[in-house]
């Protein structure tokens, strides 16, 4: 070979370029399967762990629904040795010890408490109980009702504030002039004419709770368990102080006790029986105050009436002339009435008609303008509206008051 001329390598076979060639192609799929084994190897050992941790609590699931039950009883007596008396739902009471991770400061007379099956030891106190009839009525932290939205009750605005508004908020003027303000005040009047907003007003003036019951509410089929609920309510107002109990339809719960009853109707007499002693045991100047309402009350048991308990009796009537042009002039307030709405022939026009049948003929002549497309309403819709609302419900209203005329 001459000097300086370049080796040159001599060319590879071909079957050995193609052997290279499926070699290198082989060594690649092998790298795939290996980064897709790696892969599946990350999501199984993932997967085990969770296993793991299903499986763990399961185990802690079961190891918890094999614990045996505990019996509820009632702390009736804390000795000074540290032993506590309990009565347990078995019916006997108790001398038994107490749990040392028990705290100590919720151990209190009367207090529910969960018990040892065995031992009857204290393992744990439970909260109180309220029952879901009970919890689930209609309870207001602030109610949005204001005097503001109550038409033609000047007067019995002005009662209910010295039996319901002043103890609450002013309990010392009582102490000084040395009377006791009315334990209860009862709301007597025909249906639509503002019992329940007046509550509810006065419950926002004062910021207390609102708590709402109607009086069928508390008959149950069961015996006792009316009476049961009545303390409830009654316990559910004390931990939710100050507060207002308001009880609709009275009658349904405290009709006159006759001799001759059924079985039915002496369980309602032991739920009437508890309220009675419920409201024997308030404070006049404590921070709940009970408004009854009805629309019968010539049924209502005398003992509900005596001095005592509802000692106070506000009459709410029909609304007279005046009073109903007060009513239309706040249900149009917000309401894009035309120029020629005349409110004083309107009310002329609905003799006899409550709060709520204004209130219905507002909302009426308003549906009457939009059946139109309009975005005012006109004296016509009204005119429309009091023909539809009061032509099956003046009737009856005048029959309803005559009893409170």
């Amino acid at each position: 070979m001459p000097e300086g001329e370049e080796t040159r390598p001599e060319p590879l076979p071909e079957s050995l370029m193609e052997r290279i060639t499926m070699l290198e192609q082989r060594n690649e799929q092998l790298m795939e399967e290996t980064r897709r084994n790696e892969g599946e190897k990350r999501y199984i050992q993932s997967e085990l762990i969770r296993l793991q941790k299903e499986v763990q609590r399961l185990k802690f699931e079961l190891d918890r629904l094999k614990t045996p039950p505990l019996i509820i009883g009632i702390l009736k007596d804390i000795l000074a040795d540290g032993r506590v008396v309990v009565k347990s739902s078995t019916g006997p009471d108790f001398v038994v010890n107490t749990a040392e991770y028990v705290d100590k400061t919720a151990l209190l007379v009367g207090a529910r408490v969960a018990l040892n099956k065995q031992s009857l030891a204290v393992m744990s106190v439970l909260p109180p109980s309220i029952d879901p009839i009970v919890s689930g009525g209609e309870v207001i932290e602030k109610p949005e009702a204001s005097y503001e939205e109550i038409g033609g009750l000047a007067d019995q605005i002005r009662e209910i504030r010295e039996s319901v508004e002043d103890p609450l908020l002013r309990p010392e003027l009582y102490k000084k002039v040395g009377i006791e303000p009315p334990k209860g005040v009862l709301l007597v009047g025909p249906p639509g004419t503002g019992k329940t907003l007046l509550a509810k007003a006065v419950a926002h003036q004062t910021h207390a709770t609102f708590i709402r019951f109607v009086g069928s509410e508390l008959v149950q089929k069961y015996i006792g368990e009316g009476a049961r609920l009545v303390r409830e309510l009654f316990d559910l107002a004390r931990e939710k102080s100050p507060s207002i109990v308001f009880i609709d339809e009275l009658d349904a719960v405290g009709a006159k006790r006759l001799e001759v009853a059924t079985s039915g109707d002496r369980e309602v007499q032991r739920t009437l029986m508890q309220l009675l002693a419920e409201l024997d045991g308030f404070n006049p100047l404590g921070n709940i105050k009970i408004i009854g309402a009805t629309n019968r009350p010539d049924i209502l048991d005398d003992a509900l009436l005596r001095p005592g308990r509802f000692d106070r009796i506000i009459e709410i009537p029909h609304p007279n002339y005046d009073a109903r042009i007060e009513i239309f002039k706040i249900h149009t307030k917000k309401i894009n009435i035309g120029s020629d709405v005349d409110i004083e022939r309107l009310a002329s026009k609905t003799e006899g008609a409550t709060g709520a049948d204004v209130k219905a003929i507002c909302t009426e002549a308003g549906m009457f303008a939009i059946r139109e497309n309009r975005e005012h309403v006109m004296e016509i819709d009204f005119e429309k509206a009091v023909e539809k609302v009061l032509a099956e419900h003046i009737a009856s209203s005048k029959e309803t008051g005559a009893m409170f005329a």
